[in-house]
């Protein structure tokens, strides 16, 4: 379909230019355009927007091409159409002008550039310049003076343009490059830590400097922006006007904070009056002295003066214009802290307002404090404890730790640091409470450690899971329920902490058994029996406290729900907890041979059925078409009660599935896998039965007569020699002669190689002939129409076993909803980007279409073959983004999405990550991972080509990153998320758990290879052995017809046996995936005995995903 679509994309490009070009191009006057770029006598700001107003309308009137001018008329009465228009008018025109008049036209627009405050004029010519060039205004000039020589004010003008750009990351990454590379012409500069915010640093380097240079105006103002208010009384009477006129913002600012009014205005009459900060400084100070016409005043000229800067910022984008919209919510909320005062019946209803406005502000430190401290003119800190919490709690998530400390000790009116023998103070709980959290985040975890209130997960932290300190952490958590029984979190932590104690005695028992050949018989059966038995003293308050904790959840629930079902799943058949909805999960185990579990799962379907039945319906419909009879007959019996309430809906499901699965996958394909797979077990592991196995049911469906018209036409060419082959197998199994079954394989190869040449050809499927039942349905499309009004597109996969990609989407949405409630990381716009699976068999689903998405094997491979050159992928995000602001926000969407998926797919052990499986977003430069048949370390652990790296970085990927490549905006999102994985790593074992120990999936964790059949040599086994000698020229080394097709289907044992046939090796390597998935998400997973720190695992997966050494080993073309 992708390749279709591109032929007929190419063919309307190339209709369009033939059209094009017999399309006569008019006369240009280049006189008019003269007269009218002409900016002599232009004095006012009206005179300025006039010249360009005209000139925009000029250049429609005079423009060769006749689609341009035909709007001239429109754009004289429209004045929105020549500003839309004006860069296409502007190239259209500029071809056809002499370089001498060119020039002058250039002329005219660098005179227009140096007026001053025309932001309208600036902006039009600035995004004129950047359609002409197509690359960015400053950063991206910037970053090639950075790759042609970098330098100390080259560094330090990209530290400033990310900053106002908002990629804080980016500018401390750049500080990062300069450290580590110690390169002998650049230092580290002070000013640099200043733009970082970094304020501890910055003041101990300045302070290092003065030392020396004590007469050092810049290095005074350095540490004055360290330690405001003090530096400013200390210095102010020494300096003279220019010098109080540089200091006069920050010292107004710090007196402002510290409530020195007297100072404040000494240090706001050397402001101008004519600028943004006098105007406000000036407005606070009126209001503080009640003079409220006067502030009035000022704040409207404030607000005057800052349009300028407004119109130009909002010009780009709205993050661009971000940092003056807080200043106009400054001004507005000025004018409310003077109806507060004046108004008091109005005041709850502005403080309500307040606090709505502040929830919508970006998490950013420094502009919560600005908007807050406007706020403390009417209400204190105190009167306003809520606000000021949550200021303290984003200072302590965002590492602003000495802040954090400086507002909860402002709140609590004592320092405990001074007196630490003292009580915390318990009038206000809330900022006691804050404060505890407070000295954990800070290291001070001992005296954290006797806070009441956090005394379960502190005391499980430092100590974990043991005899010793489980009924301890038992109690504190059973306290806080008792305390406060509508609380989630509460409830939450004490199910948890119970199952994680059955988990544990459950894990000792094992060790016993393990380890019952020393104990002896007695004791090795005591300790099996006990495996099985439940403690009902921590599993029962586990099911409890996992179902109060749904049922008080007001968000996602999935990781009680999935640790409820395997409480269920391991001890469901005992009175105890059976007295006492996640769907894939519950359809994995409808076949379990536990009676009262199956008998829960069964009811707990049927009434899920009644209410989301559509959620249900094609989940059973895979089950339905199990090769286990169990799994058959109990799909079959929820679907006959779903059909007593939606009949329509099961009816139209059934053929649905089985329409879309029989396009999947033809008969044509079904006997080519057949072929191979009885091929394989006949000449390759000397398996007859198995091979009759495989071979009946094709049989089966060639008698039951073709359907379809492909199906007749199959029919008509293999069905007779099928036939006749099927006769010499039941020949065989009347005579046992040998020579039977080889004639039947004469004519099995013939119709394989027959098919083998017909299936390359099959390169589109006509529905009118591969299922006729679809096409009956009116006005058919592959695509699910949505409650907001669009077409969401499918693919259909066949050959593939989508279940697993299905509970990998289900980890992902988890994830997204850990990431979305972290202030960090929502602020960032960090999630992982999902699509639909939706299994229809064992080998075939639907899986959910990506709009405008690209493979990165796909973008290289077109480039380089139009251009003949080598193209890195940055250059292809470049190229296809239509300005710089859309260039600069995919750069960045692809860095963070990169950077989500390399911590979450290392936390999976997602391998196979070769560039067909990762797409590019065309419209947001987000990175889209796609096939995950490969979890959990498989492909790093097999034999041939493993992939010892964590996830893939490498020279392609690390180009397309901004100037530090690694360093930065990918080095702080992959700490930033893998800080989020750790703090959340209770919901994420218990998704991974049910995910490992799911019967329908587990069977991938074990080897592929088959096992080695012993055979005694009798006559039969010897005349197979010649007739595979007969035949040897058709197989390859496996012993099958062709190693071409791959095997992505489960295992017929899987879905025979239900729980499969290898439980105690299945068990053993689940537990040591558990195991290893825990290590990862506490930082054990390098030194098992040491916790690293969040960055130095970071650092280090980084190394390895870098390395020559482990990437040497994946295979060529990787």
């Amino acid at each position: 379909m992708r390749h279709r679509l591109s032929r007929h994309k190419n063919r309307d490009l190339a209709l369009t230019s033939s059209d094009t070009t017999t399309i006569k191009r008019l006369h240009v006057s280049a006189g008019n355009l003269q007269r009218a770029w002409t900016a002599t006598r232009r004095v006012s700001k009206d005179d300025w927007l006039e010249w360009l107003r005209r000139l925009s309308i000029e250049l429609l009137k005079e423009s060769p091409s006749p689609a341009l001018r035909s709007c001239w008329a429109l754009a004289q009465t429209y004045s929105q159409l020549p500003r839309d228009l004006f860069n296409a008018a502007f190239v259209s025109c500029w071809t056809e002008l002499s370089e001498a008049l060119q020039k002058e036209l250039i002329q005219s627009l660098e005179q227009a550039l140096l007026v001053p405050d025309l932001p309208e004029i600036t902006q039009t010519i600035l995004n004129l310049a950047e359609f002409m060039e197509h690359c960015d205004k400053a950063l991206h000039y910037k970053e090639d003076e950075f790759h042609k020589g970098p330098n100390s004010q080259v560094f330090e003008s990209l530290i400033s343009i990310n900053n106002k750009l908002q990629q804080k990351e980016a500018a401390a990454g750049l500080l990062e490059y300069v450290m580590s590379h110690q390169a002998s012409d650049l230092k580290v500069q002070e000013r640099w830590y200043e733009k970082l915010h970094n304020w501890e640093v910055a003041l101990k380097l300045y302070q290092e400097r003065l030392e020396t240079n004590l007469d050092d105006i810049e290095l005074s103002l350095g540490q004055m922006r360290g330690q405001l208010h003090s530096v400013a009384n200390q210095h102010w009477n020494q300096l003279k006007d220019d010098g109080r006129q540089r200091m006069s913002r920050m010292a107004a600012a710090a007196a402002w904070g510290l409530g020195q009014w007297d100072s404040m205005e000494q240090y706001v009459n050397c402001i101008p009056r004519d600028t943004q900060d006098g105007a406000f400084y000036r407005a606070v100070l009126s209001v503080h002295r009640e003079q409220y016409s006067t502030a009035q005043q000022l704040i409207d000229s404030a607000r005057d003066l800052l349009d300028t800067e407004l119109t130009a910022m909002a010009g780009e984008s709205y993050q661009r214009a971000y940092g003056a919209m807080v200043s106009v919510q400054m001004l507005a909320e000025l004018e409310e802290v003077v109806q507060y005062k004046l108004v008091p019946e109005r005041r709850p209803t502005i403080r309500k307002m307040w606090w709505d406005r502040l929830q919508g502000c970006q998490h950013v430190v420094e502009d919560w404090q600005r908007i807050i401290q406007v706020r403390t003119l009417v209400v204190t800190p105190q009167e306003d404890m809520y606000t000021w919490l949550k200021y303290a709690s984003l200072c302590r998530k965002s590492g602003r730790l000495m802040l954090s400390h400086k507002t909860l000790v402002m709140l609590m009116g004592m320092d405990p640091t001074q007196t630490p023998d003292q009580a915390l103070p318990a009038h206000h709980p809330q900022v006691t409470f804050a404060y505890t959290k407070h000295m954990w985040m800070a290291g001070r975890r001992e005296e954290a450690y006797r806070c009441y209130l956090k005394l379960g997960q502190w005391q499980e932290s430092l100590q974990g899971i043991n005899e010793n300190s489980i009924p301890a952490v038992l109690q504190y958590y059973a306290a806080a329920t008792d305390h406060d029984g509508t609380w989630y979190k509460a409830w939450h932590a004490w199910a948890y902490m119970n199952f994680e104690t059955v988990l544990f005695y459950k894990h000792q028992q094992q060790q016993q058994l393990a380890t019952g050949g020393e104990m002896g018989s007695t004791a090795a059966q005591r300790a099996a029996a006990d495996l099985t038995n439940p403690r009902p003293g921590f599993t029962v308050p586990a099911v409890d406290g996992f179902f109060r904790s749904i049922a008080l959840s007001h968000g996602s629930s999935l990781q009680d729900t999935l640790r409820l079902l395997t409480l269920w799943f391991d001890y469901g058949q005992w009175p105890e907890v059976y007295d006492a909805i996640v769907i894939p999960q519950l359809i994995a185990r409808i076949d379990t041979p536990r009676m009262l579990v199956g008998q829960l799962i069964h009811h707990l379907l049927i009434d899920i059925g009644k209410h989301h039945p559509q959620a249900l319906v094609y989940p059973l419909t895979v089950a339905r078409k199990s090769a286990s009879s169990a799994r058959r007959s109990a799909a079959n019996k929820i679907l006959n009660s779903m059909c007593e309430h939606s009949p329509v809906l099961v009816n139209q499901a059934y053929m649905v599935s089985d329409e879309l699965i029989r396009v999947a996958i033809l008969w044509h394909e079904l006997w080519h896998e057949g072929l191979e797979e009885a091929s394989r077990l006949y000449f390759g592991e000397r398996n007859v039965k198995g091979m009759f196995d495989t071979l009946g049911p094709l049989h089966e469906m060639l008698e039951r007569g073709p359907q379809t018209l492909k199906e007749t036409s199959f029919n008509q060419a293999y069905g007779r020699d099928l036939m006749e082959a099927q006769e010499w197998c039941h020949r065989y199994k009347v005579s046992g002669n040998v020579r039977d079954l080889n004639q039947a394989w004469d004519l099995y190869y013939h119709v394989f190689r027959r098919i083998s040449r017909q299936l390359p050809q099959l390169t589109s499927l006509e529905l009118q002939y591969v299922s006729p039942k679809l096409l009956m349905c009116r006005d058919l499309e592959l695509a699910v129409p949505g409650s907001n009004g669009r077409d969401y597109m499918f693919l259909l996969k066949g050959h593939e076993d989508l279940r697993q990609d299905e509970r990998v989407m289900q980890l992902f949405g988890l994830v997204n909803t850990l990431l979305l409630n972290d202030p960090d990381t929502f602020r960032r716009n960090l999630t992982i980007q999902r699509y639909a699976v939706i299994p229809l068999s064992t080998n075939s689903g639907l899986i959910g279409w990506v709009p405008h998405c690209d493979t990165l094997h796909t973008l290289i491979r077109d480039y380089r073959e139009k251009k003949k050159i080598l193209l890195n992928i940055e250059h292809r995000i470049m190229l296809r983004s239509p300005s710089s602001e859309v260039w600069f926000d995919r750069r960045t969407n692809y860095t963070r999405s990169l950077a989500v998926m390399s911590m979450v797919g290392y936390i999976l052990g997602l391998g196979d990550r070769h560039p067909s499986n990762l797409m590019l977003d065309r419209l947001s430069g987000k990175i889209l991972h796609i096939d995950f048949g490969d979890c959990f370390e498989v492909a790093m652990t097999r034999e041939k080509f493993p992939e010892k790296i964590p996830f893939r970085l490498t020279r392609m990927l690390i180009n397309a990153m901004e100037v530090t490549g690694i360093e930065g905006t990918y080095r702080r999102t992959c700490e930033s998320v893998m800080s989020v994985l750790h703090r959340n790593k209770d919901s994420l074992m218990a998704v991974l758990e049910a995910f490992v120990y799911d019967p329908l999936l587990n069977w991938r964790l074990m080897d592929n290879a088959a096992p080695k059949v012993k055979r005694s040599k009798t006559q039969g086994d010897a005349s197979i052995s010649s007739s595979s000698q007969e035949h040897g020229d058709i197989l390859d080394s496996a012993g099958s017809l062709s190693a071409t097709l791959p095997k992505k289907g489960a295992p017929s044992s899987v879905e025979n046996g239900g729980d499969g046939s290898q439980p105690e090796a299945l068990n053993k390597k689940a537990l040591a995936i558990i195991t290893r998935v825990r290590e990862k998400l506490t930082g054990r997973d390098f030194l098992h005995e040491e916790t690293l720190t969040v960055q130095k695992q970071v650092d280090l997966l980084i190394q390895q995903a870098t390395s020559n050494e482990n990437l040497c080993q994946c295979y060529i073309g990787w």
